[in-house]
């Protein structure tokens, strides 16, 4: 995945990091821990002190949701 990331490409930061870390659930992680994940996402581009808790919450639904989403469609 390798087009670089920035803070409004909340879907494509779900994908890479569905790939970056496919054994986590994301009902376990806090907005820090998810903050370290996609800072260390390998082709994340932006300013940490730009991220928010609004963001943080809205990467952590949409992943959620597409996760609930790839396990109904196995």
């Amino acid at each position: 995945m390798g087009n670089p990331l920035y803070w409004d490409s909340t879907y494509e930061i779900v994908l890479n990091l569905m790939h970056d870390y496919p054994e986590v659930d994301p009902t376990t992680v806090g907005t820090r821990q998810l903050l370290q994940m996609v800072l260390a996402l390998p082709n994340f581009a932006d300013e940490a002190v730009l991220a928010h808790e609004d963001l943080l919450a809205e990467i952590l639904r949409v992943w959620y949701e597409e996760t609930v989403f790839y396990d109904q469609s196995k």
